[in-house]
């Protein structure tokens, strides 16, 4: 999910002016939406949606722009006009916000942070503590500020030590570190492929679990465009709430569409993407309300725990929550899929 969330491209972060669902009918513009990530089951949701054809019921064309290491950040995408859409992560939510961009946070996939921590028997990390005094290969500067804000919040001294990562575990195997920051979804799967057993060749501990609290997959858009165009943003979240429960009642069917079409030149592995998709459809319930809907955002989470996370990473001078959050527009989407 959010190894990629950092803010590159920072300076292009300028608010965002988008065209309203209305114009972009009229000139026959597709819904463009921005992805955080590669073209991969972690979209279930949008996949299940578009092949069923439950966005063309809505009356909407939906134009997907896959993210990934070397593509924008949905941040920068949209500030820059370049979507209505997008998924994000919370803390470089919040900076995109803090530079000036009004946008809004519409929903939330997954009310369970899947990023964590990889660690071998040797030296295992099973909670805060274990950090302190560790060697940690870590992606970048998101995954840096999350270890930082989990010791904070643990009461626990900033000391560890950041090794640079890619996306792969192999450099952890080979002993370069002590702890690998990884997706319990993908990385955990990669070793759970090579014939490892969780709990026993590996562990994982997700911040979630160490009381970093964080939605993962975060859906917003810019305030001037849910001001005039909110009608497209519900068709939009109708259609993709539809596909994230059709999800639930059949997880084999995304990973099949992630492998052979909307990520058929990736090599995605089909085993891999059932096992991801197995483990993150119980992430998008809230445990704290599991009767929550999905994707709805949880104002208590929201007010509570993440904006602890973000205190606790240095980010201090936060809006109100109702400022940075419209928690009407997923409200008004239940009623709809009610009737």
């Amino acid at each position: 999910m959010h190894r990629r969330n950092f803010m590159r491209g920072s300076s292009a972060l300028t608010l965002a002016t988008a065209l309203g669902g209305g114009e972009l009918r009229a000139q026959g513009k597709a819904l463009r939406v921005a992805l955080a990530w590669i073209n991969n089951v972690e979209y279930a949701g949008v996949w299940i949606a578009e092949d069923n054809g439950y966005f063309k019921e809505q009356g909407l064309e939906v134009k997907t722009l896959p993210g990934g290491p070397n593509a924008p950040p949905p941040l920068v995408t949209l500030a820059a006009g370049g979507a209505e859409i997008g998924y994000g992560t919370w803390l470089p939510y919040l900076d995109a916000v803090a530079r000036g961009n009004d946008f809004v946070l519409v929903a939330g996939t997954f009310p369970v942070f899947p990023l964590g921590i990889i660690s071998l028997p040797g030296k295992p990390i099973l909670k805060a503590a274990d950090i302190v005094g560790k060697k940690i290969l870590a992606q970048g500067p998101n995954e840096r500020t999350v270890i930082d804000a989990t010791l904070a919040l643990n009461n626990l001294p900033k000391q560890w030590e950041f090794v640079p990562a890619g996306f792969s575990p192999e450099p952890l195997l080979s002993k370069a570190g002590d702890g690998y920051t990884a997706f319990g979804t993908n990385q955990a799967v990669t070793l759970e492929k090579m014939g490892m057993v969780r709990g026993k060749d590996f562990f994982f501990a997700s911040f979630d679990s160490m009381g970093y609290r964080a939605y993962a997959s975060l859906i917003f858009v810019a305030r001037a465009y849910l001001q005039s165009s909110r009608p497209t943003i519900v068709k939009f979240l109708t259609a993709l709430t539809h596909g994230w429960l059709d999800n639930e009642k059949d997880p084999t069917i995304a990973p099949k569409l992630a492998v052979n079409k909307y990520g058929a030149d990736l090599g995605l592995d089909l085993k891999q993407q059932l096992r991801q998709n197995e483990l993150q459809i119980p992430m998008t319930k809230n445990p704290s309300k599991p009767e929550q809907k999905l994707l709805v955002l949880d104002r208590d989470t929201i007010a509570g725990p993440m904006y602890a996370a973000a205190k606790a990473s240095g980010r201090d001078k936060l809006p109100a929550v109702d400022t940075l959050c419209d928690f009407s527009v997923m409200k008004e989407v239940h009623e709809i899929l009610k009737d």
